[in-house]
């Protein structure tokens, strides 16, 4: 198989691939399945699908539509050949703005079409929670809603028309039909004339109307994507009077790619909302109370109304990011219900609050009713929509496991469901977390169980069969918005019955005779406790690992990765993560990939060294170590530290590479070249030395300044008797940044501080950068050692590379020896970025603006990558804004590209330069010679001024030029 493989990957314009790695990382999805696929396919053209179809119909393999892979139920998993339309596919191809509607391929961002269409007055209103990365393809194949379905219902409401090729390669476009045209269709030749004439059939006959109108789900029930749309089918006008036109795009949208392979879509838009949102987040103190509460919530039309429980809101407690966000809540609430609210003004949506909490409190609901505008709103709501992935922060093998969380039941059912649902999971020792769509009828539930286990697995498989019959006794939907897939596909016979599911299969066999597309999905699904992520009674051994990973192994933290694909991601959504693939838009190079990579070698390798295998090394290879994943990945998977411990382990097996270990030596380099600095300089400004050393020719090199900062400090005349500051020499400000170094020491004295240049070490952050975490260690415990009696709350450790000092917020209490650990812990409190120190004392009001010139300017800041995962680019705003006439711009971008070593190194250079251009370097080029270009690292500057021959400096150069003391 592996050269007819070959064959067809010669004949596609596409890419690919059949290798282990690549297949491993399709394996999976968000979902708890693994299968590994044949193959997988990135097609550039329609030809290239139409010849995938033909492949797959003389082989007898089929084909596994997939765009971001965050399906939760297993509906991109499988043995076939997965078709990854997500790197390609992402045209929008044609707007009419004056009938509000868009046409695109299947790659398309939601959240990216959206900006697009903004400026034109409207939007495609479903939103799922993974909206910046959930393509429209995906969204189309599960029916996708969200939060706001109460106004925009699901993504099967806006599907106008689709082009599709069918299992036989032919092209098809489906739409709206009158009754004559309907029937014009059914006397078609060919595959696509024989789907209409069945359908016909199928819903013509009396006894199949009746069976489905018995057995479906509640028609009050918006949210039903169990099995195929038939009864939706049934209330058109060929088969029932009065009802709209016949569209097969109704059976397109929940379909889940099983039957033909869609290549554009057109999509109703809607105009954009009122302006002004508003949420009251009402507090509770429980689940039922909230669920009654919603009820009176939906009187009062609201776009959304969302419940968060109890264990999310825990959750949220220990993540970097959403810390944040819990700036509303009040005491410890068994329940929140966020309700949304658009009007055209504040005092519109303050009335209406007010009607609510008026209602509410004389039904004795609710406890605290805050009401909430403007940035605020953006906060809570990505509070609720990182719900999903916090889940996977709990610690251990117990999870919060995605096996009934899509039911829907009608609204006014569903307190008494959530009753009825719980008494179920008492019976077994269970609890479940709560959350999401509450003015739609559908809670997501997740049961917290151990699917390493046999008894976990029989549980899987226990409560999915019982909340089943739970479901249909509400005349409810197994699938509310996630869709069938592997996880529900089981029990479509019992919630439809078996004559319904007899017309499934009859559907399937006549668009797809062969079973060429995604099988085992809707129909003939295989057991659902089959092919999971993990194996029943999974033995892995003991992991020793020179960082702690706090309450699991490593094992463990990369499980903490569900699949939900946040760092998919592009660049028109912010944040950093993950700059590599916004660059080259490949699953290799996300952070789902390396976590999976690491996961499926440290379960499944029969090596004595479980991280010795090239293909760990090769996804790992494009991780820039920027931390963005530590804060935003919603688990909170710090890859940059996987990357780290397994660098080392495979260094152990593999030996070190010698450019790795210069790099790490830079301070040794450094400290020898400062022998001869002139010397020094010169030859790192030769083209063959750079290739020798293995650096890109075309990216010049940090020079060495002609003193030493701390040589420096030490001969001059130190001024004293203000508070104490102990600054960190770093290794790149002792050695290249130095004048930078300079003008942070006279800025604080000029301000009144008494700084204090200490011994210690270099940072360790050039070792943990290139994996020699060995090493980094021995640094860490000297730094502790040296500094942990010194530095105190009030005579703190400041810094002023982001890279350097963060380190010993971060790493030092991963790695600091056992009886050090304590004091690491100390010091990484009263460790500082300077820029977050001096906005601290500009808080205090010790430091004032009288102290700086009045003169006008601008300054735009690209932030530190670590800086905004650790910290903020808060403190480098305020500090910036503080002269009262210098106003202050952020650049909205990521990653920098250049992560200290990873832009000098040749194979790295391009992609370097092409993180720098998604956002950063073009920011910069448009600004005028006047504006300050501020960034606090020495490699977010130097990359600045490679890409575009602008100077940047540090802010406390900004600060320091700007003082008028």
């Amino acid at each position: 198989m592996d050269e007819k493989l070959q064959a067809l990957g010669r004949q596609l314009e596409g890419e690919l691939y059949y290798d282990t790695t690549m297949r491993t990382l399709y394996a999976t999805d968000a979902s708890a399945y693994r299968e590994m696929p044949q193959a997988v396919a990135v097609p550039k053209t329609t030809d290239d699908i139409r010849k995938l179809i033909a492949f797959a119909r003389a082989e007898k393999t089929s084909l596994i539509p997939r765009t971001a892979g965050t399906s939760l139920a297993g509906q991109v998993v499988g043995k076939g050949i997965i078709v990854d339309v997500s790197k390609y596919f992402t045209g929008i191809l044609e707007l009419n703005v004056e009938e509000r509607w868009v046409r695109v391929q299947p790659g398309v961002i939601r959240d990216d079409l959206n900006l697009f269409l903004k400026p034109k007055g409207l939007l495609f209103g479903p939103e799922t929670s993974t909206a910046n990365r959930a393509m429209i393809g995906g969204m189309v194949g599960n029916n996708s809603c969200g939060s706001n379905s109460v106004v925009y219902r699901s993504t099967r409401e806006h599907l106008l028309e689709v082009k599709a090729l069918l299992s036989d390669g032919s092209e098809a476009t489906f739409g709206k039909l009158g009754l004559d045209e309907f029937h014009a269709r059914c006397e078609d030749a060919g595959l696509e004339g024989e789907v209409y004439r069945e359908i016909r059939r199928m819903l013509s006959n009396y006894d199949n109307q009746v069976g489905i109108r018995e057995n479906f789900p509640k028609k009050s029930i918006e949210r039903r994507n169990t099995g195929y749309a038939l009864d939706l089918l049934l209330d058109t006008a060929p088969f029932t009077a009065g009802c709209p036109d016949f569209n097969f795009c109704t059976l397109m949208a929940g379909s889940e790619g099983t039957l033909a392979f869609l290549t554009e879509m057109k999509l109703d838009l809607s105009p954009l909302p009122p302006k002004e949102t508003g949420l009251l987040c009402v507090h509770f103190m429980s689940i039922d109370e909230s669920l009654r509460a919603n009820l009176i919530a939906l009187k009062y039309a609201p776009t959304a109304s969302e419940l968060i429980d109890h264990y999310i809101l825990e959750c949220t407690k220990d993540n970097i990011e959403q810390r944040k966000n819990r700036f509303f809540v009040q005491g410890d609430p068994g329940a929140i219900l966020v309700i949304e609210f658009k009007r055209d003004n504040r005092e519109e949506i303050t009335a209406i609050a007010g009607k609510v909490e008026a209602e509410m409190r004389a039904a004795g609901l609710g406890y605290h009713f805050p009401l909430l505008f403007g940035a605020d709103t953006g906060r809570i709501w990505s509070l609720r929509k990182a719900g999903l992935g916090l889940l996977s922060n709990l610690p251990g093998d117990d999870k919060a496991v995605p096996v009934i969380e899509d039911t829907a039941v009608d609204v006014q059912d569903l307190p008494a469901y959530i009753r009825d649902f719980n008494e179920i999971l008492k019976k077994y020792g269970l609890y479940s977390v709560h959350y999401a769509h509450a003015g739609s009828g559908e809670i997501h539930l997740r049961p917290i169980i151990n699917l390493k286990t046999v008894e976990g697995n029989k549980l899987f498989r226990t409560i999915a069969e019982e909340i089943a019959a739970l479901v249909k006794k509400y005349q409810g939907s197994l699938s509310g918005e996630h869709g069938d897939g592997r996880l529900r596909g089981e029990f479509i016979p019992l919630m439809v019955g078996e004559k319904n599911y007899g017309l499934f299969k009859d559907l399937k066999r006549t668009w797809d005779p062969a079973n060429i597309f995604n099988p085992g999905k809707i129909v003939d699904t295989p057991p659902m406790d089959t092919q999971l992520r993990y194996d029943p009674g999974q033995i892995t051994p003991p992991f020793s690992t020179l960082f702690r990973f706090h309450g699991q192994d490593i094992l463990q933290h990369a499980e903490q990765c569900n699949g939900s694909g946040d760092c998919r991601k592009t660049h028109l959504s912010g944040g950093t993560m993950c700059p590599s693939f916004m660059a080259t838009r490949n699953e290799k190079d996300t952070t789902r990939a390396r976590a999976n990579i690491l996961r499926e070698f440290l379960t499944r390798s029969d090596k004595p060294n479980r991280y010795d295998h090239k293909a760990i090394y090769e996804v790992m290879d494009l991780c820039l170590s920027c931390k963005g994943c530590k804060s935003e990945c919603p688990s909170n998977v710090d890859v940059a530290k996987l990357k780290a411990e397994f660098l080392q382990h495979y260094y152990d097996a593999n030996g070190v590479p010698m450019r790795s270990r210069m790099i790490a030596n830079f301070s040794l380099s450094a400290r020898l070249g400062m022998i001869a600095p002139g010397v020094y300089n010169f030859f790192m400004k030769q083209d063959w030395v750079k290739r020798l050393v293995g650096f890109a020719p075309e990216r010049s090199m940090p020079m060495l300044y002609k003193t030493t900062l701390r040589k420096w400090w030490g001969k001059r005349q130190r001024k004293s008797g203000g508070r104490k500051v102990y600054l960190f020499c770093d290794e790149f400000t002792n050695y290249n940044d130095v004048e930078t170094g300079m003008k942070a020491v006279l800025l604080l004295e000029k301000l009144g501080y008494t700084v204090v240049i200490p011994e210690h070490v270099e940072s360790g952050r050039t070792w943990l950068s290139k994996g020699l975490v060995r090493e980094a260690k021995k640094i860490v415990d000297r730094n502790v050692r040296l500094l942990a009696p010194l530095v105190t709350a009030d005579a703190p450790l400041v810094g002023i590379e982001p890279s350097a000092i963060l380190t010993f917020r971060d790493e030092y209490p991963d790695l600091a020896a056992d009886e050090l650990l304590a004091g690491a812990k100390e010091l990484a409190k009263n460790s500082f970025l300077i820029d977050d120190f001096l906005a601290r004392e500009i808080q205090r009001g010790v430091i004032g603006a009288d102290s700086f010139t009045k003169e006008k300017r601008q300054i735009v800041l690209h932030g530190h990558c670590q800086q905004k995962a650790l910290s903020s680019v808060a403190g480098s705003v305020k500090v910036l804004s503080l002269p009262e006439n210098y106003t202050v711009s952020v650049v909205p971008s990521g990653c920098c590209g250049m992560a200290g070593s990873f832009g000098y190194e040749q194979e790295h250079y391009g992609l370097s330069q092409q993180i720098g251009e998604l956002v950063l370097l073009p920011a910069v080029r448009r600004q005028g010679e006047d504006v300050i270009i501020a960034a606090p690292g020495t490699s977010c500057r130097h990359q600045i001024k490679d890409g575009t021959g602008r100077k940047a400096l540090h802010p406390v150069e900004v600060l320091y030029a700007a003082l008028a003391i």
